[in-house]
């Protein structure tokens, strides 16, 4: 490979290019590399690092650039309060600087000084150029960054690379209007670059592209946005990297859920050209310098690369997709290759274990169902039906007998007593002992099968169907876990998850003839109740306004708000919605306050309901 100067091109000497210096400008072949980082593995993404790069320049890419952080892995969380792993990353940035040539490489690391910055460094020619620190600084939802971080000053320069002016950026900088962005625009940027860790949710992926449209046009400026994917903990990272032109329509766009390098030419206008044309006028901000990295082009492979655009995922199917990756990833990053779950034959164990399927491989799944007295032929016959369909092995490991056990060792302290749920509970915890067991045994993680719905409001047996490494569909509605697995039959064009298993009604099958809804409403009511009250913090009276019944309403959220110390003794699963279990919403185990109480009182009577207690 050879580096050209443009024609006509003359720079000053020196490493900084002079404020308003003008030559022309034409494209610049920029590479999005969108990686799974794994927490921690500093060496590891390195060599992730290094071998996409290679890719990038092989296709004779100009930039090359990386997601946010990618050199720990994000979030690392309070790995950074050990300076050996701070060292790490900073040992790491000098592997991948001196191992740039021609091509750009924009990369995310943790910089340590008087304090710690989320960082991303502009490496070129075996050196480090310049360092943009992350300037706003997220500490909401699933984001704690002002705990570990301090903020940038934004003093960082602009960056010529293939005889354009790049501004760079770190993910949350691009989400303000009148933010980094905006003043790299005023001060001659004519790309801006941004490195990202942001988790997935459902219909983030349009969301993004809306705001970054946006900012694109608004600054004048095309714009490449590199995101994250993989797995890590309950965070899912989507991918979806994109790239804009400076009217902000959309060029190129990465896979979702999927490792890519996605490489571009990307023609770009002279920043005075925008200046001439702005209708609300010119911009009385200072040019800002620019430190040089490369004035001409690698030399390319023949003919110009158009941009590609991926083919985006229908609501149910980026769900879907979300959950596989989060479950292989966790897996596997936690150093396991097999998994084991109870099958009752109904349709969340139906969900996860197709999920743990395609995320694993079916060798690597193992069922087991462990009837009882209660549990229904057509549910045995109806997992079985599953297992055959999915290629699983299965075990029956029936419980009555240690059931019978537990209530005969029992029988002195429980004397005198109605029977109630805690001889129920009893079988659930039986199966928990026996999945635990197997996992000790064989090595494999137990997946958890309890859906967000019954994670709200406490219809879940601590230490029994609760018990386990990692909650697939904990995340996921009851109703959504319907249209799951309706989809994904739809994908298969067979019933891969049989469809006695979707038609009868859901029941933990604990009593004779138990169904869910004689304790709770019907999922169709309980589920939208829910996403007002857990996802949007909605109160009592507004979901009355909103049309849901008053006493239903006040059933619901005393049971969310009595279950928050089963849930904070939950696995953790993926993430999906807008607010999940765990990170995302963060409540006293021990609290007072109760919400019902409010329009209870005010209706002249207080909030009551039958709390399932363990």
């Amino acid at each position: 490979m050879s580096q050209e100067s443009r024609p006509g091109a003359s720079r000053p000497p020196g490493d900084l290019l002079l404020p308003g210096t003008i030559g022309p400008v034409s494209s610049v072949r920029i590479a999005l590399c969108q990686l799974d980082a794994v927490v921690g593995d500093v060496d590891g993404n390195v060599a992730r690092v290094l071998r996409a790069l290679a890719s990038a320049e092989d296709a004779g890419a100009d930039l090359a650039v990386f997601p946010e952080l990618v050199l720990t892995g994000y979030p690392p969380e309070d790995l950074l309060l050990k300076p050996s792993f701070v060292a790490a990353s900073a040992r790491a940035l000098e592997q991948v600087a001196a191992a740039t040539t021609l091509c750009t490489a924009v990369v995310g690391f943790v910089e340590p000084g008087r304090d710690l910055h989320n960082a991303a460094a502009v490496c070129g020619g075996g050196k480090v150029h310049g360092v943009w620190r992350k300037e706003l600084l997220p500490n909401y939802g699933v984001f704690d960054e002002q705990r570990w971080f301090a903020p940038g000053t934004g003093d960082t320069p602009l960056f010529l690379v293939g005889g354009v002016r790049v501004g760079v950026t770190i993910c949350e900088d691009a989400w303000s209007p009148g933010g980094p962005m905006s003043r790299q625009s005023a001060g001659g940027a004519e790309l801006l670059v941004s490195l990202n860790a942001s988790p997935y949710r459902a219909g983030v992926v349009a969301e993004r592209e809306r705001m970054l449209a946006t900012r694109a046009l608004d600054s004048g400026c095309a714009l490449a946005y590199v995101n994250l994917v993989g797995g890590q903990d309950e965070l899912v990272f989507d991918g979806a990297s994109m790239l804009f032109d400076a009217s902000g329509e959309l060029l190129a766009s990465a896979g979702q859920f999927v490792e890519e390098t996605l490489v571009c030419d990307l023609q770009v206008r002279p920043s005075y050209r925008r200046r001439l044309l702005e209708p609300r006028g010119r911009s009385q901000a200072e040019a800002l310098p620019v430190s040089v990295v490369t004035e001409g082009h690698i030399e390319a492979p023949a003919g110009r690369l158009p941009g590609a655009l991926a083919d985006r995922l229908a609501p149910a199917d980026e769900v879907y997709a979300a959950l596989v990756l989060g479950t292989r990833d966790y897996v596997g990053k936690s150093g396991f290759s097999d998994v084991v779950l109870g099958l009752s034959g109904g349709v969340d164990s139906a969900l996860v274990a197709t999920v743990a399927v395609d995320a694993l491989g079916a060798e690597h799944v193992h069922g087991v169902a462990m009837p009882s007295r209660f549990s229904s032929s057509g549910s045995l016959d109806d997992a079985a039906q599953l297992v055959a369909n999915l290629g699983i092995d299965l075990q029956v490991l029936p419980i009555e007998s240690v059931h019978a056990a537990y209530l005969e060792l029992l029988a002195p302290a429980f004397d005198g007593r109605p029977v109630d749920l805690a001889e129920e509970n009893l079988q659930a915890r039986a199966r928990g002992t026996l999945l635990m067991a197997l996992s000790n045994k064989l090595g494999w993680l137990v997946l958890t099968t309890g859906n967000k719905s019954e994670m709200a409001v406490g219809y879940a047996t601590l230490y029994g169907d609760m018990a386990g490494g990692f909650a697939v569909v904990k995340d996921v509605p009851k109703t959504l876990v319907y249209e799951l697995c309706r989809a994904r039959n739809v994908r298969a064009g067979i019933d891969l998850v049989p469809q006695a298993i979707l038609d009868k009604p859901p029941s933990a099958e604990l009593r004779a003839d138990q169904r869910d809804d004689d304790t709770l409403p019907p999922y169709e009511v309980l589920d939208p109740i829910l996403e007002g009250y857990v996802e949007r913090d909605l109160s009592v009276a507004e979901l009355v306004e909103l049309g849901h019944d008053g006493a239903t309403v006040l059933k619901v959220v005393a049971l969310v708000d009595a279950s928050e110390y089963k849930r904070r003794q939950a696995p953790p699963g993926v993430r999906v919605t807008s607010r999940a279990f765990g990170k995302d919403r963060r409540m006293p185990v021990t609290n007072g306050f109760r919400a019902g109480r409010v329009l209870g009182a005010r209706n002249g009577g207080g909030a009551s309901a039958s709390v399932e207690p363990a």
